[in-house]
């Protein structure tokens, strides 16, 4: 039974959340008030995913992200950031920290329940034809692990999955729409930022493979084996 912390001081929208995923799925759910209490079930607990709003007392939500990726325990664990509608600089800074989606306030119920189960497929993939390989690079798809020249790489599970998508068809370009609906489960074009952010920093990571990732200007990307 998968778990999820749902982090909002606002009683009301921990309770719309709460209903909404309960109908939905067999889930466990855990809730926080604050930044604080919130590490403490994100550590202590160990969520599946974390509905994470960024407008929290005593810790704001930016500062509790940042200290579960400094965390060994939680530096992979899927977070969906909540932002009040309008505060651009926020959502561009989430993203670049590396959480894997964001929805503004006010939001459709349906849509987060989507974007849980989405995030839940993701990182816990069917078992099988476990380990992908391509030059200097490999993917184990149940372990979620990428080693690349013999050296483990940290990427986060959206990270994995954005790389796998491209390492698979090699050469292709594949075009935004299509990046956006195999690895967030959606094809809206308002979240191409989403993309390029994720993009940029899978290739930082990759150091001087960051240019097997090739931008398709107009289009999308595509994976050549550098």
């Amino acid at each position: 039974m998968p778990t999820i912390l749902i982090v909002d001081d606002e009683e009301d929208i921990r309770e719309l959340i709460a209903v909404n995923l309960l109908r939905e799925e067999d889930y466990k759910l855990l809730e926080a008030v604050n930044g604080l209490e919130a590490l403490h079930l994100a550590k202590t607990r160990r969520p599946d995913v974390i509905i994470l709003d960024l407008m929290l007392p005593e810790m704001d939500g930016l500062t509790v992200f940042r200290n579960l990726r400094e965390d060994p325990r939680t530096k992979s664990t899927p977070v969906i950031m909540l932002t009040a509608r309008g505060r651009l600089e926020e959502k561009i800074t989430g993203l670049e920290l590396g959480a894997d989606d964001y929805l503004a306030k006010p939001f459709s119920p349906k849509e987060l329940m989507l974007r849980v189960r989405n995030l839940l497929r993701r990182t816990n993939p069917n078992q099988g034809g476990s380990v992908i390989e391509s030059g200097p690079f490999s993917l184990d798809k149940n372990a979620l692990k990428l080693h690349l020249e013999g050296e483990a790489i940290d990427l986060t599970a959206t990270e994995f999955k954005l790389l796998l998508c491209m390492i698979e068809s090699p050469g292709i370009t594949q075009e935004r729409g299509d990046l956006l609906k195999k690895v967030w489960g959606y094809s809206d074009l308002i979240q191409t930022r989403t993309l390029d952010t994720h993009i940029k920093r899978l290739r930082e990571k990759l150091g001087n493979h960051g240019n097997s990732i090739e931008t398709v200007r107009g289009v999308g990307y595509r994976f050549f084996e550098a």
